[in-house]
């Protein structure tokens, strides 16, 4: 008899795993203007470390929480304390079930945002805009120039 596994994509995954989970301001750039939005994105655990200890972050909040209650299947569930106006980010299901790995290999990460719990005292910046669909743009004259004899055996 087999068993039926809830993520199965993530066979080592439950529902009552750790994620945290944040509401980043962002922008798009749409016909020359910059539009502001509100995105609900899953927090790896080095992330999180790295803004709890004060670096500027585009996060206004984040929530502990577990991963059943904003993944059923490979789709986002809403928690009721998330902005009506927020939208998940793009493959928010395997950003979620990615960062839900990273805290079960550092559990201690867990302690900054115990689950059931938010935070909103980050260091919170829009000095250094996240634009979603920025597109990099590689010509010639961007290239490096190298000595003659970078690539000459001597």
């Amino acid at each position: 008899m087999t068993t039926a596994t809830v993520y199965p994509t993530a066979p080592d995954l439950c529902t009552d795993d750790y994620i945290a989970v944040g509401l980043a301001t962002c922008f798009i750039k749409e016909e020359g203007e910059v539009h502001q939005v509100k995105i609900i994105e899953a927090i790896p655990s080095a992330a999180l470390e790295a803004i709890v200890k004060g670096i500027p972050t585009s996060y206004e909040m984040a929530w502990g929480t577990t991963l059943g209650a904003v993944l059923e299947g490979d789709s986002p569930k809403r928690l009721p304390e998330f902005p009506p106006e927020a939208q998940f980010s793009d493959e928010f299901g395997f950003r979620a079930i990615a960062a839900a790995r990273t805290y079960k290999i550092r559990p201690e990460a867990q302690v900054h945002i115990p689950s059931g719990t938010v935070r909103n005292d980050f260091a919170y910046s829009l000095e250094r805009k996240r634009v979603l669909n920025s597109e990099r743009i590689v010509r010639t004259e961007d290239n490096v120039k190298q000595h003659d004899h970078t690539h000459k055996v001597l």
